[in-house]
């Protein structure tokens, strides 16, 4: 079992920040930091400077340690934005811009790879792979976002974790790279990393990356996972049934299955856990950045008292952050909307916070049609679980309760994957399972309770919803006829 006095090193590489928490196997958070991270969008192109992830790692990880000076060092895992890629030399520098999850540049390539026979998204790595390829040229290799950080921890390029690598087109039910569908694309040998499973030994911290970072020397660095399996950690629904719903920029759901859940089209896919069972879930481009677009000077808590007066909003939206839509539908040519007119910006606010909870409604919904087990606890991670109102919102939207961990960051996740991996490398008995590690570690902090004359309120304005998205011939009309099927049931029943 983990060490007791040591902390566990979890790091997160956002979109807007790098995060770093220090945590016990109990859960007890001893230091936390963090620092800023930007980025370029315009259009569909959204990029980073990949070497801003290093040094805001080293301001996040001294701010973090320098709160617990002497604690050892168990061992670390680092999560990153799942399908932001990059090309690298062969030391592990990058010669590219980092293709954030939701560039969109890559469309061509993602048809051609879906007629190959490989079910992926426009904004998933592989298609941005075969774009970088015709921008860079063979003879470079692809890093997902945390191997080029701990490449600079170890001092050498690791092998990629499946969860990561999901977005490449790496099988994770077979866990091998598709080599025949890969050829026919021109894929050269060498692009892409060898695979392992997250939690696995990967190196160790050198002195270099020690200096820089704070981090002890020789600190075990373990294998992480994508951000949104990350917070799925940390939120505790590893259990079969479970679902964590992450509210940052965009939404993500992950939820926990003993079989993979099948989806021909590939809106749901299913990460592997490190013992073997799935991780089912999607990620939409729907989300609490449509807020800070729309409101970049608000005080969030203010319009959140504002907006209490319109429930329901007169207006309804589908607050997407960035063009197209990749869950609970795949439409490509999906933009933001507003239906009807708002209350001034206390009414707009409201819609966008009420159209945030139906997507994140009609993403459980389409997981119900598509049969994945929905009876167990829902968890709300993510930014957007910070504020008390909005959670309590979503959960009168969705019918059915909800619990708030005290910690809601991905970084707690990956810190309770390494402590969980750290275990594993050195053949502890008694650790458990990934799911009693994090159970040890998260602490709840809220029970929601969906309040049923709220719910109410909210039917007819989702089924507006679900009828617009379909007359867009966004949403198909099986899904939203199972939607509407759905309108005055609780979420969670299967």
């Amino acid at each position: 079992m983990a060490d007791e006095d040591a902390g566990w090193l979890g790091i997160d590489l956002g979109t807007q920040s790098v995060r770093v928490l220090l945590v016990t196997a109990d859960g007890r958070v001893l230091g936390s930091g963090s620092a800023p991270l930007t980025g370029r969008r315009e259009g569909v192109r959204h990029e980073q400077d990949p070497e801003r992830w290093w040094s805001a790692l080293c301001t996040a990880s001294r701010a973090a340690l320098g709160s617990a000076p002497g604690v050892p060092v168990g061992g670390l895992a680092v999560c990153g934005t799942s399908g932001t890629v990059l090309l690298t030399d062969g030391s592990g520098r990058p010669v590219s811009p980092a293709l954030m999850y939701d560039d969109g540049r890559a469309a061509a390539e993602a048809a051609r790879a879906r007629e190959a026979g490989l079910a992926v998204q426009d904004t998933w790595a592989l298609p941005k792979a075969l774009w970088l390829l015709g921008e860079y040229g063979p003879g470079l290799r692809l890093a997902h976002q945390p191997d080029l950080v701990v490449a600079r921890l170890t001092g050498e390029p690791p092998p990629a974790d499946s969860s990561h690598a999901l977005k490449t087109g790496y099988d994770v039910e077979h866990e091998s790279w598709p080599e025949v569908a890969l050829a026919q694309l021109g894929v050269p040998e060498g692009l892409l990393p060898d695979v392992v499973r997250p939690g696995t030994l990967l190196g160790e911290v050198r002195p270099a990356a020690a200096d820089a970072t704070g981090i002890p020397a020789g600190t075990p660095v373990l294998a992480g996972m994508t951000d949104g399996c990350a917070a799925q950690i940390a939120s505790g629904a590893l259990r079969a049934g479970s679902w964590n719903s992450v509210l940052g920029t965009t939404l993500v759901l992950k939820g926990a299955a003993r079989d993979p859940v099948r989806d021909p089209t590939g809106v749901v896919y299913n990460h592997r856990a490190p013992d073997g069972t799935w991780l089912p879930g999607g990620a939409s481009s729907v989300g609490a950045g449509a807020l800070a677009a729309h409101f970049p000077e608000a005080d969030p808590a203010t319009m959140d008292e504002l907006a209490a007066a319109f429930e329901p909003s007169r207006a309804v939206a589908y607050p997407l952050v960035s063009p197209g839509e990749r869950f609970p539908f795949r439409a490509p040519e999906a933009a933001p909307f507003v239906l009807g007119e708002p209350e001034g910006d206390a009414g707009l606010w409201a819609a966008l916070l009420q159209g945030i909870g139906f997507a994140e409604r009609l993403c459980l919904d389409y997981l119900h049609h598509l049969g994945a087990p929905l009876d167990g606890p829902l968890t709300f991670t993510g930014g957007g679980a910070r504020s008390p109102y909005w959670n309590q919102l979503r959960t009168d939207i969705l019918g059915r309760p909800a619990r708030v961990p005290e910690q809601t960051e991905p970084a707690l996740g990956m810190a309770a994957l390494a402590a969980y991996g750290a275990d594993e490398a050195h053949g502890a008995s008694g650790a458990g399972s990934l799911a009693d590690v994090a159970e040890r570690m998260v602490r709840v902090r809220t029970v929601l309770e969906p309040r049923a004359d709220h719910t109410t309120r909210f039917t007819e304005p989702y089924a507006r919803l679900v009828d617009a998205l379909e007359t867009r011939g966004w949403l198909p009309a099986p899904v939203a006829a199972h939607a509407r099927t759905r309108l005055h049931l609780d979420t969670g029943k299967s």
